[in-house]
């Protein structure tokens, strides 16, 4: 009986000793140098940054839209204030555009 018990106990020793070589291996296998990470990651937000570019320009053009129907309906109904309400929706039109030149030019993306 206490044989039994000593075999079943090196058999599960050597099973787990074994899964902690693979798990080992494992993670020598995908370590790299810090440097190749932080270049991997400053590729992947390049990336991004151009993306993220489109979509501020597709948000831009929607909002940009209603703006000018806004502008439209208050020069239709003869508001005093139609002159200051579109010009803060052209300067906001062109700040969008603007903000994200310079940020490009800025970062270098």
């Amino acid at each position: 009986m206490c044989r039994t018990t000593l075999k079943g106990y090196s058999y599960t020793k050597k099973k787990i000793l074994a899964a902690l070589t693979l798990v080992l291996i494992t993670a020598v296998a995908k370590s790299q140098d810090g440097n190749a990470g932080i270049n991997k990651a400053t590729e992947l937000v390049k990336g991004y940054f151009g993306t993220g570019t489109t979509l501020l320009y597709a948000i831009g053009a929607v909002v940009g839209l209603v703006g000018a129907v806004k502008v439209y309906n208050k020069w239709n109904s003869g508001d005093g204030d139609t002159n200051k309400v579109a010009a803060a929706w052209f300067g906001s039109c062109i700040f969008l555009v603007v903000v994200a030149t310079v940020l490009k030019s800025f970062f270098g993306v």
